[in-house]
């Protein structure tokens, strides 16, 4: 079983703020995100990771704002002693116990807090952008070591087991993602103090045996053992805190700071901090929060690598970087949205034309938006990521989650140091699911491999015990931000095995943030399955479920609380789906694939007709399984489906993956969910989807680049129409087929009747112009959906695939 797609574009407005549209036209859901199920199908569509870079952006153009002061509240409320409660003077009486700190009249352990003015005094000297690291790493450390000694009265201690520390980094770490490999290198990281010192192993060999000895001889000498630590903690501070670590991974990583120059290699310092401070209102700065408007609406820019930097660089230049977001800020206008895509094909070319790009090229706020994509992707069903952007003497913290991202208005950190430290002092108290890791997964290592156990009560079976074998090389994983984020994994259960023994070819746990509200997958398969009892066109062609369960916590909690608004709209929580094993189409070829497609495709249209919308035709949503000795076809995957009997469009999502989607919903009016979803858009999609698999893989594998076609699909909506409408138009023979071969003679003929059909539509409309409304849908004359399907039924090369044998 594969994961669902769903590729959006950065053409297409957030459904919330449509302003120029009727909400009255709205008749299919509007495309609302980026990087999405193209990130979670890099192995099926071919994409390298670099190339995911405009869809991040297309997040992060989407970030919401709140207050700073909401924000520290909300953490301090996740840090207190008791999160469920509410107390609301939590931020006033840190504000009041860290000004000692900050004022340098604190000291803990040997170490004082002088040391922080004096490591500020250094990070406002002029000179250039990793200047910054080491001086703003020692006062965040010193800061860590005092506060972890102020008590304040509703607030939890310092958690021993992370023992957070802040590293500096700009180091390359890595990670696997399916069939590809990422490299960042975030300037500074916060991490466990563990994790930081075995980057150091030349430092920590011969040390670890000799306190584990000395713990064995004094087990009960807790403050033996807490000396140790802080001097296993000092020495880190000093040695090697500002060095260089080994191999970092991106799964004890629990922030990200990222460091910007306004003006690179600038020779005016920043302001020096005041000789005292107090606990102030907030003061916003002179930017108050990162300009997204050039994301959304950028011209395209020239390559940087031959073009010579100005010699009076902009005031915004900090947050412009040289690579996608060159060009001034957009501040709106008719053409924005038409530039919004002009960008994001530019960008998307430019990345397949040179997919060595590193960070360096790209706005600090997407670079930023690619370090939680790394965090996302590291650990199981993470509820939510923290990261700090941070230009000369501001910061300003981002919160990812699957509804989207939020930035908060920035602190100036010199001038505004209390706030600062209650940011410190609430995340040295965090647990780790305080961090978004999703504590219901726990880790396991079973014979070598990475596992994680994930253990319930249910009212049925008692306790269902899932052993997900997430190091396995069938897992698919996902790389993005916002979205379902769906995983899949392979699963055992000891539970699950009792009450299904006939489930011999294995169990896919799915884990993934649906809408709430959507219908439910698990609601969806429920009609599907009563569908199956009537009908043997869907009978064994439909998913087993075999378990599910829904977490409770939504994502528009942390908005209500931030005051975010419309915090519901688009809210997700986290699904997870157990199934019986499936094998993807994608492994087979010629007869055996058009068997399996064709069957999904009577499966589909009987659903259809009873009132079962699937809406997401692509190839990983098209399985099989053996049965009696005979290949049997799945039409899989229904988390983005809808029934017949719902009153209209639900959700926030576009359903459909952007190289598979018919033509109609790839237009401008189809993006912005004007184009009514139809029986036909499926059967196209099932046709695209017919040629990007025969066309693409050989012998079960995906063909290198140069010999598949197809690459320029995977792209905005805006270049694949335009991209899908020549090929629909002309049918270029692909250089890995030949024009006699029966499969192409099949597609062409297919795609045949998919042009007549739209030339047809579009020829009446104009005939009719005259004597209907103006705006009138070419698809308001619908076909039933048997008469449609018979038009490709009747080719002569359709025949001739479904006779022979």
């Amino acid at each position: 079983m594969s994961p669902p797609s769903d590729t959006s574009t950065l053409s297409t407005p957030l459904r919330a703020n449509a302003t120029t549209h009727d909400a009255s036209n709205i008749k299919s859901t509007p495309n609302s995100r980026g990087a999405a199920a193209i990130s979670e199908n890099i192995g099926v569509l071919g994409v390298k990771v670099p190339e995911l870079r405009p869809w991040i952006q297309r997040d992060v153009a989407q970030a919401k704002q709140c207050k700073v002061d909401s924000m520290l509240r909300a953490l301090l409320q996740r840090a207190s002693s008791d999160p469920k409660t509410i107390q609301s003077d939590l931020l006033e009486k840190c504000f009041e116990e860290v000004l000692p700190v900050c004022n340098g009249q604190f000291s803990s352990k040997g170490i004082s807090s002088l040391g922080i003015k004096t490591a500020l005094e250094q990070y406002v000297n002029p000179g250039k952008e990793n200047n910054f690291y080491g001086p703003f790493t020692k006062a965040t450390n010193i800061a860590l070591a005092c506060l972890a000694e102020i008590k304040v009265e509703g607030m939890g201690d310092p958690v021993p087991a992370i023992d957070m520390i802040c590293q500096q980094n700009d180091q390359p770490m890595y990670q696997t993602h399916q069939t590809e490999t990422s490299m960042r290198k975030p300037d500074l990281v916060l991490l466990p103090l563990n994790s930081a010192c075995a980057a150091f192993p030349a430092d920590t060999d011969g040390q670890e045996g000799k306190q584990q000895g000395d713990k064995r001889d004094n087990e009960t000498d807790t403050a033996m053992d807490d000396d140790k630590n802080d001097k296993k903690r000092k020495t880190h501070m000093d040695a090697n805190a500002t060095g260089k670590p080994k191999n970092l991974a991106w799964k004890d990583i629990l922030a990200c700071l990222e460091f910007k120059r306004k003006t690179p290699g600038r020779t005016k310092g920043i302001a020096s901090p005041p000789t005292s401070y107090t606990a102030t209102d907030y003061v916003p700065p002179k930017r108050e929060y990162l300009p997204l408007e050039h994301l959304k609406a950028a011209a395209p820019e020239p390559d940087t690598s031959k073009t010579t930097a100005p010699s009076k660089p902009s005031s915004d230049a900090a947050f412009q970087s040289s690579g996608l977001t060159t060009a001034k800020a957009h501040l709106g206008g008719s053409g924005s949205k038409r530039k919004a895509a002009d960008t994001l094909e530019s960008a998307t070319k430019r990345l397949k034309a040179n997919s060595a790009n590193t960070d360096v090229d790209i706005d600090v706020t997407v670079q930023t938006g690619l370090y939680a994509a790394e965090m996302f992707a590291s650990n199981l069903g993470v509820n939510y990521v923290l990261n700090i952007i941070v230009v000369d003497d501001v910061m300003w913290i981002w919160y990812y989650d699957r509804q989207g991202i939020i930035q908060c208005s920035g602190i100036n950190f010199i001038q505004d140091l209390p706030r600062f430290m209650v940011l410190l002092y609430a995340l040295q108290r965090f647990e780790l699911h305080d961090w978004g890791r999703n504590k219901d997964f726990l880790p396991a290592q079973v014979e070598g491999k990475q596992c994680h156990e994930f253990k319930i009560k249910d009212e049925e079976l008692g306790t269902v015990d899932l052993l997900l074998h997430t190091s396995h090389d069938e897992r698919v994983t996902h790389y993005g931000l916002q979205s379902r984020a769906t995983n899949v994994v392979p699963v055992t259960s000891e539970a699950l095995a009792k009450k299904y023994p006939n489930v011999r070819d294995g169990m896919v746990a799915k884990i993934f943030w649906g809408e709430e509200s959507r219908t439910s997958e698990p609601e969806i398969l429920k009609r599907v399955e009563e569908i199956a009892n009537e009908h043997d066109s869907v009978r064994d062609h439909i998913p087993q479920l075999l378990w599910h369960h829904t977490f409770t916590d939504p994502t528009s909690a942390m908005r209500k609380a931030l005051g975010v608004p419309e915090p519901t709209t688009g809210s997700r929580v986290l699904f997870i789906l157990v199934f019986r094993k499936l094998r993807p189409i994608t492994e087979l070829h010629g007869k055996d694939l058009f068997d399996i497609w064709y069957q999904c495709i009577l499966c589909h249209i009987t659903l259809w007709k009873e009132g079962v919308y699937h809406r997401d035709v692509s190839p990983p949503n098209l399985m099989w399984y053996w049965k009696d000795g005979k290949r049997i076809g799945v039409l899989n995957d229904y988390d983005l489906s809808s029934l017949a009997d719902e009153p209209g469009p639900r959700g926030n999502e576009r359903t459909g993956t952007v190289p598979f989607m018919a033509l109609d919903l790839l237009t401008e009016k189809g993006q912005r969910g004007e184009v009514k979803h139809l029986y036909r858009h499926d059967l196209e999609s099932f046709m695209w989807c017919f040629a990007w698999v025969s066309m693409r893989y050989e012998n079960k594998a995906l063909l290198p680049r140069g010999l598949r076609p197809f690459d320029e699909w995977v792209a905005d909506a805006v270049t694949c129409f335009k991209e899908k409408l020549v090929f629909q138009n002309c049918m270029p023979v692909p250089a890995c087929t030949h024009e006699d071969d029966l499969m192409w003679k099949f597609l062409a003929g297919c795609f045949l009747v998919l042009k007549k059909d739209a030339d047809n539509r579009h020829y009446r409309r104009f005939q009719d112009l005259s004597d209907s409304e103006a705006d009138q849908q070419p698809n308001a004359d619908e076909l039933d959906p048997d008469v449609f399907l018979s038009r490709f039924t009747r080719c002569k090369s359709w025949r001739l695939l479904s006779e022979s044998k």
